[in-house]
């Protein structure tokens, strides 16, 4: 029994290890890349080391408490490093945003678990996510940071469509992912637990049980909006914090107004799919509503095309892609 004890904590150190290195490497290489850049290019720079040694030790500490706390498995939590590495040397407006939809997302998992076990067959206790979970969720913001540091380098800039087109368009479309993904978390982890109405399904706009993909109610719509919010505001205030001569830019406070307006939408978008590429019928066997067909299950909506992972990334992609044009043409000058 001991040597079994030994071995597993032997196996935990080394894994930590490994992570610990992949992450300094990853880092360290940015750093030589920002340098070799910087030296044939006279418009970049090279990122500070202060810079590189913040984006490993805040996401690690970060993604260390989440493991504890089983918010992520082991691959969740490689992935989210990587994730929150990424993000954090990009701009730490973004880090701010993805902190914000970790944490706020987190904490609804958690709560309200009695009532949601009674309506969710495959409800797990605390959420515990996967690698698969975080890149349906992180993968877009991820790959948008990549681009932005080809783009601009690593730092923060003011939104500002005038100035630097494609950079606020990358910034605005990374927000609106992230806002997506947390309107659409908020929304299915307030609305069971605090609305006393039933469900409407968004294509037919009739009622269904509770756990339906597609189905939707007041408070979770309004839940959505709040969320995509919550992100907006934490990237404002970094921006407001971090970033210099800001009168001399378009305004930023719409920023907040985007990401409410990014997790509505995104969240409506996330039902909409759901309604129509997801299954859900209800299994009278358990008395609740499944995403499989078995001779127990009455068919409610949707064909068994995509899960829900897969829904989720689809509905980032597309306000990834769509809003920032939107806000461009609103946006106060």
């Amino acid at each position: 029994m001991d040597s079994e004890v030994l071995m597993k904590e032997y196996v935990k150190m080394m894994t930590d290890m490994i992570v610990l290195c992949a992450t300094l490497a990853l880092s360290l290489f940015f750093w030589v890349l920002s340098l070799a850049i910087s030296t044939y290019s006279g418009t970049l720079q090279p990122v500070s080391p202060w810079r590189w040694l913040f984006s490993i030790l805040v996401p690690l500490v970060v993604t260390v408490r989440a493991l504890k706390r089983r918010s992520l498995d082991r691959s969740g939590a490689l992935g989210a490093l990587l994730v929150g590495f990424v993000l954090t040397m990009a701009n730490y407006s973004f880090f701010s945003s993805l902190l914000a939809f970790f944490f706020t997302s987190s904490r609804l998992t958690r709560w309200g678990g009695a009532q949601k076990k009674k309506i969710d067959a495959e409800y797990k206790e605390g959420g515990q996510r996967n690698w698969v979970q975080v890149f349906c969720n992180g993968g877009v913001p991820t790959e948008l940071a990549l681009l932005y540091m080809i783009e601009v380098g690593p730092g923060e800039i003011p939104v500002d469509f005038s100035k630097q087109y494609s950079a606020s368009w990358m910034c605005l479309s990374l927000l609106g992912a992230l806002a997506c993904s947390t309107g659409d978390t908020w929304s299915s982890e307030v609305g069971p637990v605090l609305s006393q109405s039933q469900p409407r399904l968004i294509t037919t706009w009739k009622e269904v049980p509770a756990g339906t993909n597609g189905g939707v109610t007041p408070v979770g719509l309004v839940a959505s909006f709040l969320g995509g919010l919550t992100v907006g505001v934490a990237y404002y205030v970094t921006q407001l914090l971090l970033v210099g001569d800001l009168h001399l830019a378009d305004p930023q406070w719409p920023i907040m107004v985007y990401g409410g307006v990014a997790g509505l939408v995104g969240s409506m978008l996330d039902s909409f799919l759901g309604a129509h590429m997801q299954y859900s019928g209800f299994d009278s066997s358990i008395g609740k509503v499944v995403s499989y067909e078995s001779a127990t299950t009455r068919r409610i909506c949707g064909k068994p095309i995509l899960d829900n992972n897969a829904v989720n990334l689809f509905s980032s992609v597309l306000v990834a892609l769509i809003l920032p044009g939107l806000a461009w043409g609103v946006w106060p000058r």
